[in-house]
């Protein structure tokens, strides 16, 4: 670091002098930054109201798909079996009964200390396996058993007094993972090793109609999950029923308000974050009273896009056209929407499938006005955003050129300060040296 030492021939204080012109210098510079600043709290608005925008558009898209609205929920008369829905359900219902669960195949040996046999055959899946080798190590057993890819995993379980019994479990539950073991000693008068049974493999089954005599049809699954017994759903059997049970697929009322209030959630989510980004505010210091206005305040692309779906969202919809507020979505006076779940459930027991056509009516709406914002090539929110990053990086190119130019002229302000100081110093010496011959002429003068 140099050492600056102010004023020696002119007792001025130079770097404050110097310091307060590049003050005075820096004031366009400090406008670029103040604006550029500005510019990228725009941005960076802007880019949190993209982001709801598109996330609108993507929910209301899927909602205006055709058969969006098809939604329907499946219940049963027994706590013994969970039915659960996809898209494809239709209305439906059927009796059914739960005649047994799904097992894994569960085989234990005897009590043993060491393995006597060094191979062992495994048949599962219509396949044979021969695992080889095999030591007496138990451990090794079951090493072997493991990597031999049977559909078998072997365990070694210690039962007390230094003995241990393998279990050998299926990888896979029913009948398909029904397995056999043997090994040397399985034919042998007195076999030294034993197998038995634990748990059997064993399909679950249901009987369709049970009450309904010849008609009645057994259905099997590997697991306790039926698929597709009526289109679009699953039953899982958690127990054997003694009675017939009934499976009833219904419309999903609820689902389908709790689609349509979530749509109306959305928008009003996009009006909310406008709304707080275009708030005055007002702070009161010591120096008064101030009054600023949001980063949104008065911008026509954010009010067109606030407008677009507000107009997408409360406009007529059906034929002949209707106000939305007749199923329950209405705009209130602040300029938002809301949501009457009472006045919907009414329309949907009315008129189900009007209802649900006025509902899509309105996603596709706010869908396209909402993709028009936000699309990531032309929406525009995005070509606003892109126009202002571009202003925001041709104003870092200005700063930078201002830093080298204040750079320049501060260089050039302590040269011509340091000049300063050394022709100032230079007339202090000459004075001082006039000043000397001129008292050596006076007394000069005198002695004569």
């Amino acid at each position: 670091m140099g050492i600056s030492l102010d004023g020696l021939a002119s007792g001025l204080d130079t770097t404050a002098l110097i310091s307060s012109v590049m003050q005075v210098e820096a004031i366009p510079q400090t406008l670029l930054k103040n604006k550029s600043s500005g510019i990228q709290s725009m941005v960076s608005a802007l880019q949190g109201l993209n982001s709801k925008v598109a996330a609108l558009a993507t929910q209301a898209t899927t909602a205006a798909k055709p058969g969006a609205l098809d939604l329907y929920a499946a219940t049963t008369s027994s706590d013994k079996v969970v039915a659960t829905t996809t898209a494809a359900a239709k209305a439906g219902s059927i009796d059914f009964q739960i005649d047994q669960l799904a097992q894994t195949q569960v085989t234990v040996s005897n009590k043993v200390v060491g393995w006597p046999y060094t191979t062992m055959t495994i048949v599962s899946g219509g396949q044979t396996y021969t695992v080889t080798p095999l030591t007496s190590s138990l451990d090794d057993v079951v090493k072997s058993v493991n990597a031999a890819g049977a559909g078998v995993v072997a365990s070694k379980v210690a039962v007390g007094g230094g003995e241990f019994r393998l279990q050998f479990a299926a990888t896979k539950s029913g009948e398909a993972g029904a397995f056999t073991i043997t090994d040397p000693g399985t034919n042998l008068p007195t076999p030294e090793t034993t197998f038995t049974d634990v748990k059997a493999a064993q399909d679950a089954q249901i009987t369709l109609w049970p009450t309904g005599g010849s008609a009645a049809q057994p259905v099997k699954s590997s697991t306790n999950t039926f698929t597709d017994v009526l289109p679009g759903v699953t039953l899982t059997a958690k127990e054997v029923t003694a009675a017939p049970v009934t499976l009833t697929v219904s419309r999903d009322d609820a689902g389908i308000t709790k689609l349509a209030s979530a749509l109306v959630d959305g928008v009003n989510g996009i009006f909310s974050y406008v709304a707080s980004k275009s708030a005055v505010s007002t702070t009161t210091n010591t120096s008064g009273t101030t009054t600023s206005a949001g980063l949104f305040a008065g911008d026509s692309t954010v009010r067109s896009v606030n407008q677009n779906i507000l107009s997408a969202a409360s406009l007529p919809v059906g034929t002949p056209p209707t106000s939305p507020s007749e199923i329950g979505i209405s705009i209130t006076k602040t300029g938002t929407m809301e949501f009457d779940a009472t006045k919907f459930a009414a329309a949907l027991a009315k008129d189900p499938a009007g209802t649900a056509a006025k509902v899509q009516e309105v996603a596709g709406r706010i869908a396209t006005a909402a993709t028009a914002a936000s699309d990531k090539y032309n929406g525009t929110l995005t070509t606003t955003i892109t126009g202002q990053q571009s202003e925001v990086r041709d104003l870092a190119d200005r700063i930078s050129d201002w830093d080298t130019r204040l750079a320049s002229r501060q260089a050039t302000l302590k040269s011509t300060y340091s000049a300063l100081e050394v022709a100032l110093s230079n007339m202090k010496a000459q004075q001082t040296w006039l000043s000397s011959q001129l008292a050596g002429l006076s007394s000069g003068s005198s002695s004569s």
